[in-house]
């Protein structure tokens, strides 16, 4: 283990989060020039269901500006995320075991590919579904002018929604692999998981049942990717993890 001084670990620390900035800061401002046809690709899956002759509105003063910002500075917060998480990465890792390591690496990457392909999932097969449902069900004489913020808050819930539903298979790897639910336990759990994606489907999506069904079936699908990695990755630990 690494005995560097604590104020030396501080200093490092303070350099890798101001290259985490920087780099966040410079990836921003190159995307700014751009942030209207940003924030028209991030709200086209609900311009896409308008009626004829409609669009969506801004009812703050501030919004036409600050709202396309937000969306952009969400883009490149995902776009820098490689470089932030080798930046977090290199300032952990001196103090890690090599057991440790081979862990948390894959532990990493797994969650944000799954993260961000949650929100992939949202956005190209979710979001379709979802506003077609509410367009046709605008009532007669009502005119479906959604406000732009309000859009952004409802897409980014959804975004933070799928995006930890398709965390599932890392949970489960990880209760499974500090011995805190056996592979027994979580075969026997099937059907209570199967009721509780429903469950939190419900609560989570619009009342539309497409919608509830398009997250409640990868969250159970996903719990059984869970187990099979779960099966891989603690073949050196079949009295703790399995059971």
């Amino acid at each position: 283990m690494d005995q560097q001084p604590l104020l030396a670990h501080l200093v490092e620390l303070r350099n890798r989060l101001v290259r985490i900035a920087v780099v966040l800061l410079v990836a921003l401002l190159a995307m700014v020039p751009w942030a209207g046809d940003v924030y028209h690709l991030f709200a086209k899956p609900l311009l896409d269901v308008l009626p004829q002759n409609s669009s969506m509105i801004a009812t703050e003063v501030t919004a036409p500006f600050f709202v396309p910002l937000k969306v952009t500075m969400l883009v490149a917060f995902v776009a820098t995320l490689p470089h932030t998480l080798y930046q977090i990465w290199a300032f952990i890792a001196p103090g890690l075991y090599n057991h440790e390591k081979k862990l948390i690496v894959p532990l990493i990457v797994s969650s944000v590919l799954l993260f961000m392909i949650g929100m992939a999932f949202a956005y190209f097969a979710v979001f379709p579904v979802v506003f077609g449902f509410m367009s046709a069900h605008t009532p007669e004489g009502v005119a479906m002018m959604t406000d732009i913020d309000k859009y952004l808050s409802f897409a980014l819930g959804m975004f933070v929604a799928f995006g930890i539903t398709f965390e599932v298979p890392v949970i489960v790897v990880v209760l499974n692999r500090m011995g805190i639910v056996k592979l027994k336990q979580l075969r026997e759990g099937r059907s209570y998981v199967i009721v509780g994606a429903f469950v939190v489907a419900a609560v989570v999506t619009p009342p539309d049942v497409l919608s509830q069904v398009m997250m409640a079936v990868p969250l159970w699908l996903l719990y059984e990717v869970g187990i099979v990695m779960s099966m891989l990755v603690n073949k050196e630990k079949p009295d703790v993890a399995n059971g």
